[in-house]
């Protein structure tokens, strides 16, 4: 049984998966060390909700995929 429920669809999932590892990366080259370490953070915060098909942030809105 999992300990939680996928609130976010396929291609939603894709998105986040590309766009976070985009975001982490772009980070690591650009920015200097601070700046670049909380975006690499954020990016691939963004791509493991992706990856696991669920959003914290949906979720306490009530957004999501309808079962």
């Amino acid at each position: 049984m999992a300990f939680y429920r996928k609130n976010i669809g396929g291609l939603h999932q894709v998105m986040r998966i590309v766009i976070g590892a985009v975001a982490a990366a772009a980070a690591v080259v650009w920015f200097a060390a601070p700046v670049s370490y909380l975006g690499a953070v954020a990016g691939v915060a963004l791509a493991l909700s992706g990856l696991f098909g669920y959003c914290p942030m949906c979720a306490m809105a009530g957004l999501g995929r309808q079962r």
